[in-house]
């Protein structure tokens, strides 16, 4: 049983955060969160403002079969394809927690009370394709707090600035590197003059860049690890959070600039820095340290649950902990780089990996999705 005492503890630490301009999102969805009354406790109790998911979510939260039996059972009987099985089904938990979201839309103008749903992970390369998809699931959710997730690839970028042109609110995901932030930052900026000049409302469209934190510093480690120097050592646990400050510093810039100035008086938003991959890999970092240690205002940090309950139960809340930090972050990058470890390398890799892991995800989800129609006497191909 929580104590009086105790909750008003686990409030204090995530309020705090909430406080210093952080908006904090659950990295995590699924029908039996809905349905048992989770999420509305977590945005009545602990602050969360904003849900994302992403295939390997989904891919945890349907292969569970919780929930889904009487909408599988229905599929079954409609003969419907396993790909728009798929979509039924995560379109319907999408919408229903943006419906439980929707007081915080209102309130913050819709700044927060977001469900992020990301494109079929199989179309990161094509651009045509994710534009179509994004369209699709729009109009699948319909509702206005949704985000399409569209990922940071090449062939993402005139995607994002198509469909932010359409009027439809993005989360830009899997972005490594701070080049192709950069390029990220660009495309919404287009997108948004594409909105102008057809007339629409720029204050009815927001967008998030998820910044991935946590696999920087997991591949940089194995490489540090392997060199085995003391400098090499010393570096561990350091390189995302570099990455993340000085994403942050790119932000303050391009937003700060005479581009977006121009748009800011049609009342166009800032994309928002999203801090995505928070859930600590090595257990010898404390289990909150892409939490404290990435506090600036206007940012979000989407959290899977054990993370947001470590950050409610001992984060340490002290303000900002990025602006500060600009140059040693710029020395922690350039010490790697020194020790012969690429930059370019290791980012390009980890996008590469992101796209190849969700895809597996999707593709995981789709076999379960499959079987469990083969199972009610439906051939669903």
């Amino acid at each position: 049983m929580i104590t009086v005492t105790e909750a008003t503890a686990t409030a204090g630490a995530l309020k705090r955060l909430s406080d210093e301009g952080v908006s904090i999102w659950l990295d995590d969805l699924s029908r039996k969160r809905i349905e048992s009354g989770n999420l509305a406790e977590l945005v009545e109790n602990k602050n969360v403002v904003g849900v994302t998911t992403n295939p390997s979510i989904f891919q945890a939260a349907i292969g569970s079969g919780e929930g889904y039996e009487e909408q599988l059972t229905d599929l079954a009987v409609r003969g419907v394809t396993v790909d728009e099985a798929v979509r039924m089904m995560t379109t319907a938990d999408v919408r229903a927690a943006a419906d439980i979201l929707r007081g915080v839309y209102d309130a913050t103008d819709g700044r927060d009370g977001r469900v992020s749903i990301e494109v079929d992970p199989r179309l990161a390369h094509e651009t045509a394709a994710t534009i179509a998809e994004a369209k699709q699931l729009a109009w699948l959710v319909n509702r206005p707090n949704v985000m399409i997730k569209i990922p940071a690839t090449k062939a993402g970028l005139p995607a994002i600035t198509e469909v932010i042109g359409l009027g439809i609110s993005v989360n830009v995901t899997l972005i490594f590197s701070l080049e192709r932030y950069r390029e990220v930052m660009d495309a919404y900026l287009a997108g948004l003059e594409k909105a102008a000049a057809k007339g629409l409302d720029l204050s009815t469209i927001h967008s998030v860049a998820s910044f991935f934190v946590s696999r920087v510093d997991s591949e940089i480690d194995k490489r540090l690890t392997v060199l085995g120097t003391d400098q090499a050592l010393a570096l561990k646990g350091k390189a995302a959070l570099a990455n993340a400050r000085l994403a942050y510093e790119a932000y303050e810039e391009v937003f700060a600039g005479e581009r977006f100035t121009a748009l800011s008086g049609a009342r166009a938003n800032k994309q928002r820095p999203l801090w995505a991959s928070t859930g600590v890999k090595d257990p010898a970092y404390k289990d909150t340290l892409y939490v404290d240690d990435l506090v600036a205002p206007g940012t979000v940090n989407t959290m899977p649950e054990a993370t947001l309950n470590a950050a409610a139960d001992h984060g340490e809340i002290t303000g900002d902990t990025v602006t500060g930090g600009y140059a040693q972050a710029r020395a922690d990058l350039a010490a790697v780089e020194a020790l012969g470890i690429s930059y370019d390398e290791v980012v390009q890799q980890l996008e590469d990996e992101g796209v190849a892991k969700f895809e597996v995800a999707w593709n995981d989800l789709l076999a379960t999705v499959s079987k469990s129609l083969d199972s009610k006497g439906v051939d669903a191909e």
